[in-house]
């Protein structure tokens, strides 16, 4: 693809471009009476058009049915969690059964690993990525702590060469093939927050697993923004977040995946609630918990329905996109990002440089520029002329085109200011 820092160039791109018409499902915040450039999708995505309704209709219901909208709201409140499951099946590569949404991101890893990191004197390691998430970190260490080890002995951080920016996949496997027989569970963040890096997440999957290590992923920055195969690479266990690319609001509800070889276990290792249970029974109130045959057994408490509803909205407009469509023109218009920040390093003469991988199979919709010198000036330059961007310290500006609603004319305007805030 030729492309071009012109205003024409992006206007026709933006004309023949099949998902566009989907920028009016969402509210952009305004500058100077304009949509601002909206580059932080990975940090929380728009607001859909269609969530104020969504949520005014159970508030509505509320109003009207009291506590018997759990059965005879227009959407039974009973059953909410029920209403996302095809959808996010479909988004992560899931069986319906291996999918739930169900409280925040952290509590369901940590929920997750009550069941899924077991472990042994002879078998008590963590492998993971450094710089995760620190929430990850704080997660996976106090797991560690809380079986009695010490996270300087059991965590396995797998670190960037001198030098480089990025993990490589063989130092990975290279960790798997001599230590495996020590580490418990490998739990990854499918898509590195800070340098956008995507992992080869079925290869590492099925190299941890030869060696019998339990897999998990964290797909905060994955869910909506790079295809995934859960099933079929055959992760035990995941998580996200709904917050990011799929625009359900800010802490909305998160989700998880658990494969169905662990499906319709009574003694599997497991924090329980009455959400969980048998729910042909559960209003029995029985003292004893029979768990779904699904991932629905990890639930504890019923859906908290308001959180929940703008995420409706959002997966109606995954639905109808596709994500083959959105992954073409994620590739699009991120390499169109991609070509403007090198072309103005150029004339720069490299006083920055992205980090993430330039390799379109290693990244979504993500670019971290690093900048060397007076980067927060920069990024205070963008912030006071319509660029909203994502900060993160010490001097790395994070910015996501999202396919469902930026625009190529968006790449073209930051293309001018971040010119000029460098010339600055």
């Amino acid at each position: 693809m030729e492309y071009q820092i012109d205003k024409e160039f992006a206007i026709k791109k933006d004309r023949e471009d099949p998902l566009g018409a989907f920028r009016n499902d969402f509210i952009f915040p305004q500058h100077d009476g304009n949509d601002a450039i909206y580059f932080t999708g990975n940090s929380l995505g728009l607001q859909p058009v269609k969530a104020r309704e969504i949520i005014g209709e159970e508030l509505e219901d509320w109003g009207t049915f009291g506590v018997e909208g759990h059965t005879q709201s227009r959407r039974p409140w009973v059953k909410y969690h029920e209403f996302f499951t095809e959808s996010l099946a479909a988004l992560t590569g899931s069986l319906p059964s291996e999918v739930v949404p169900m409280n925040g991101l952290t509590a369901n890893l940590h929920f997750l690993m009550v069941s899924f990191y077991r472990p042994t004197s002879q078998r008590f390691k963590i492998l993971c990525e450094a710089k995760a998430f620190p929430s990850d970190q704080y997660a996976l260490a106090s797991q560690v702590r809380f079986h009695g080890y010490d996270p300087a002995e059991a965590i396995i951080e797998v670190t960037p060469r001198a030098g480089e920016h990025t993990i490589r996949e063989e130092d990975y496997l290279k960790i798997i093939e001599e230590q495996g027989h020590e580490i418990a569970m490998m739990m990854i963040g499918g898509v590195n927050y800070y340098t956008g890096q995507v992992y080869d997440m079925k290869s590492l999957t099925a190299a941890a697993r030869n060696k019998g290590i339990l897999v998990g992923w964290d797909l905060a920055h994955g869910a909506g923004n790079i295809r995934l195969n859960l099933h079929d690479w055959g992760v035990d266990f995941a998580a996200w977040c709904s917050y990011k690319y799929l625009n359900a609001g800010p802490g909305a509800t998160s989700a998880i995946f658990i494969h169905e070889r662990h499906h319709g276990k009574k003694d599997i290792p497991r924090f329980e609630g009455w959400w969980g249970t048998n729910k042909s029974t559960r209003f029995l109130m029985e003292p004893e918990f029979d768990p779904i045959p699904t991932a629905e057994a990890w639930q504890l408490s019923n859906a908290p329905v308001l959180s929940m509803a703008p995420l409706l909205a959002s997966l109606e407009l995954f639905e109808k996109a596709g994500m083959d469509r959105l992954l073409e023109k994620q590739k699009d218009l991120t390499g169109y990002l991609e070509y403007v920040i090198r072309e103005i390093a150029r004339e720069d003469e490299s006083h920055f440089e992205i980090i993430t991988p330039s390799d379109q199979t290693k990244r979504g919709a993500q670019l971290s520029v690093l900048l060397h010198g007076k980067g927060k000036e920069v990024f205070e330059y963008l912030q006071q002329n319509g660029v909203i961007a994502d900060w993160r310290e010490p001097n790395v500006i994070r910015m996501a085109p999202v396919p469902m609603y930026n625009s190529f004319e968006d790449v073209y305007r930051f293309a001018e200011i971040f010119r000029k805030a460098i010339n600055r």
